[in-house]
């Protein structure tokens, strides 16, 4: 039989069968596959990282236990109009909530609100943040949360750098202590809570065993513990 033969049998088999060789489906697959790691692969290194929430400085908007998704390409640069205008990128605005690296532990990520942009001055006095003398409107901020006992200030923030604190003023170590937080030491911007669990407060300094029995009680108590109406809510 010859080569037209063998090719006129190959596509009569493959009617019969109602589709491809097997062959042509694995591949199929495979390169589905492929290029479902890739994005990922590249979505995590170029535009999302997910984090949990370990302390309750961010309290109440943002809870211990809280897994959020951050927007690394939120701030990434665009030096034209034309680039500023067609990509999803802007610059940081004052009550964005940012993940950071934290300045005196540069490996550590931190995440806080920004209070007070480059250039401006900034002063606290009886729990009240002012900024180029004018108070700010904090409606996200609880009275119960409010740090009304420490004064600070007043300072200008340098170029490239932000003032940043958190929700839970009484509880929350912040530029108030440790002092500004470089343009280049962001990393992005927190959006939305993918989900919530209800955890121990000590639970992020869990390791070893300690850190197992964890994981394992997150499967126990998935239903139960998860904190539904939180889950897949955008950050504010």
């Amino acid at each position: 039989m010859g080569k037209s033969g063998l090719t006129a049998r190959a596509a009569m088999e493959s009617d019969r069968t109602g589709g491809p060789p097997a062959k042509g489906i694995l591949r199929d697959y495979f390169e589905t596959i492929v290029v479902c790691v890739v994005f990922v692969i590249f979505s995590r290194a170029f535009v999302f990282q997910q984090s949990k929430i370990p302390t309750g400085s961010m309290e109440d908007t943002l809870l211990i236990g809280d897994y959020i998704m951050v927007n690394r390409f939120a701030y990434a640069p665009a030096p034209t109009g034309l680039e500023r205008a067609l990509l999803p990128v802007r610059g940081i605005h004052r009550h964005d909530i940012i993940v950071f690296k934290y300045p005196e532990e540069p490996e550590v990520d931190y995440i806080k609100r920004v209070v007070a942009l480059p250039g401006e001055t900034v002063e606290i006095r009886s729990g009240v943040v002012s900024v180029d003398g004018q108070p700010l409107r904090e409606e996200f901020l609880l009275p119960k949360y409010q740090d009304s006992g420490n004064d600070w200030g007043p300072a200008t923030v340098p170029a490239d750098s932000f003032f940043v604190m958190g929700d839970h003023r009484n509880n929350s170590k912040d530029s108030r202590y440790w002092g500004f937080v470089p343009r280049h030491f962001v990393k992005g911007r927190a959006f939305v809570i993918w989900w919530s669990y209800e955890e121990d407060r000590d639970d992020w300094t869990k390791t070893g065993t300690d850190r197992v029995w964890s994981i394992a009680s997150k499967f126990r108590h998935f239903f139960t513990k998860t904190r539904w109406s939180r889950c897949l809510t955008l950050i504010r």
